[in-house]
């Protein structure tokens, strides 16, 4: 496969290829998108060695269709008609039934007509394809029948659709940029979407830019948001952070640059030396969220972080089936990084029900981690590491458990500097290195909070910012690791040999 996915076959019209070519009379696709279906049938028997077989659709309002959409009135309109029509008819083809699971269910001889078929047509090239938005396959014909379950399409499916509906909209005589280049940009911004929601997004872009092109990339990931968003399993985190803009933290920084050019070559290597992840734990505040958005912005990846809050609200099912969903859900946005917040509480349980449950979930999630796509990054963030089961962060799980500690005094300067700087405010004739004193024991996002609430000041006086409003700002701010010093004191020491440093440790707070 090339790294922009030109020549390279979808998962699922290499299923559904795979089922035609081995004879297997019965196929059953779930999804909800049946022009989807239909395009992947209709390019699987193209695979197919010899004249491809007919295609054929059937509905229960549009009856029986021909090739060329004609409807076949000798067929009858009921599902037991049509599939004695079925049997009869001699010679190849495919014949797509359209939520023909109710019928399945409705009564026994409908079972039976296609058992019966399936015994008859053993590579004879005739084929029946059951299309349906659920899983529901009778007893009787599990064995019979081959699955396969259409989740969001993978890259190489979503560039074929870019490349078919923008040379369409050329031929309508929009402007539009038919080279590979911008085809393949298109496609990854739009990588996750349904093709009926790629399909919307690019008209969208039209209508906005007046043309199609790879400038429509920030457009396209504007829809994608807005579609990733909506099951609520999974957030599209946009605002990315550039890893110049995060202090200190030096080891972890040269770790994940160099881990970018073995991400970034993980088609040539051998999976055992491409990245998986890295779980980064730490004192609340100190930069573990911000250190997550600079590994997507180092890989140059999109990053999205997935809710066990929403996993766990009883609102998309069970928990377990919930988090499978959501799993499955974002190996179709590879390459990305996926980001699991606050990892041990999503998978430790305090209540025996709860601990059943997170059991179950953790079971699958070290399964997933092993089986996931290459593309797929994983960047975990927890707070209490030492609530984690052992498997979790063993060696060959993660990469690398880091611990991001208090910030030293140099590291509490550069993030003082940074966050002036974010907020165009020059830090040079500040002063800031004499707090270093009254900013002992603070993590990143006191230091923030003290440059917010000095501005804030400033502002109210209608005068600019000055040494003097960040200390009277900070000499406000009692910090966590006085508040919490125990549970702060406790988090410290047991990281002190358990992990790799952020930072290093001479500089250590």
């Amino acid at each position: 496969m090339t790294m922009d996915g030109s020549g390279a076959r979808s998962r699922a019209l290499s299923a559904l290829t795979d089922y035609l070519r081995g004879g297997r009379p019965l196929i059953y696709i779930c999804t909800p998108e049946e022009d989807r279906a239909l395009r992947l049938v209709r390019k699987a028997a193209l695979c197919l060695s010899g004249e491809p077989p007919p295609l054929w659709t059937w509905s229960a309002t549009a009856g029986l269709r021909d090739a060329s959409g004609r409807p076949v009135k000798a067929a009858g309109s009921g599902p037991l008609e049509v599939l004695e029509h079925i049997a009869a008819r001699e010679g190849a083809g495919i014949f797509v039934l359209k939520d023909f699971h109710t019928f399945a269910f409705e009564g026994h001889a409908v079972r039976r007509r296609l058992r019966d078929f399936y015994a008859s047509n053993l590579d004879s090239r005739k084929f029946i394809v059951m299309v349906s938005p659920l899983r529901l396959i009778p007893e009787e014909l599990r064995h019979h029948t081959a699955f396969v379950e259409l989740r969001n399409p993978d890259l190489p499916e979503v560039l074929d659709f870019v490349r078919e509906e923008v040379s369409a909209q050329a031929h309508q005589g929009h402007e539009a940029d038919t080279s590979e280049a911008a085809l393949s940009r298109m496609a990854r911004a739009m990588q996750g979407l349904s093709l009926d929601e790629a399909r919307h997004a690019l008209r969208r872009a039209l209508s906005v830019r007046g043309r199609l092109d790879g400038e429509c990339a920030p457009l396209l990931l504007e829809e994608k948001k807005l579609s990733v968003n909506k099951s609520g399993l999974i957030h599209y985190v946009s605002d990315g952070t550039l890893i110049d803009h995060v202090g200190g933290l030096a080891h972890l920084k040269q770790w994940l640059l160099e881990r970018r050019k073995l991400f970034l070559e993980r088609d040539e290597l051998s999976a055992e030396i491409v990245p998986k992840g890295v779980l980064v734990m730490g004192v609340s505040g100190c930069g573990k969220s911000l250190s997550v958005k600079a590994v997507a912005s180092c890989f140059a990846l999109p990053l999205y972080r997935i809710d066990m809050v929403e996993v766990y609200s009883g609102k998309h099912g069970t928990p377990d089936a919930a988090f499978a969903e959501a799993c499955g859900s974002v190996e179709a946005l590879a390459p990305a990084v996926v980001w699991f917040d606050e990892i041990e509480m999503g998978l430790t349980g305090y209540s025996s029900e709860a601990a059943t449950t997170a059991g179950r979930i953790f079971a699958f999630f070290l399964t997933w981690m092993q089986e996931k796509p290459r593309g797929l990054f994983i960047a975990a963030t927890a707070n209490r590491i030492d609530l984690l089961p052992a498997e979790m962060i063993r060696k060959g799980r993660f990469d690398e458990v880091f611990f991001i500690d208090l910030p030293s005094e140099e590291e509490r300067m550069e993030v003082f500097r940074i966050h002036l700087q974010k907020r165009r405010v020059a830090p040079d004739g500040l002063q800031v290195h004499r707090l270093t004193k009254i900013t002992q024991g603070w993590t990143g996002a006191e230091i923030e909070q003290c440059v917010v609430s000095a501005m804030t000041a400033a502002r109210l006086a209608e005068s600019p910012l000055t040494f003097e409003d960040l200390h009277r700002a900070a000499q406000n701010i009692i910090p966590l690791s006085k508040t919490m010093r125990e549970q702060v004191d406790h988090i410290r020491s047991w990281a002190y040999d358990r992990a790799l440093r952020a930072s290093p440790r001479e500089n250590a707070y």
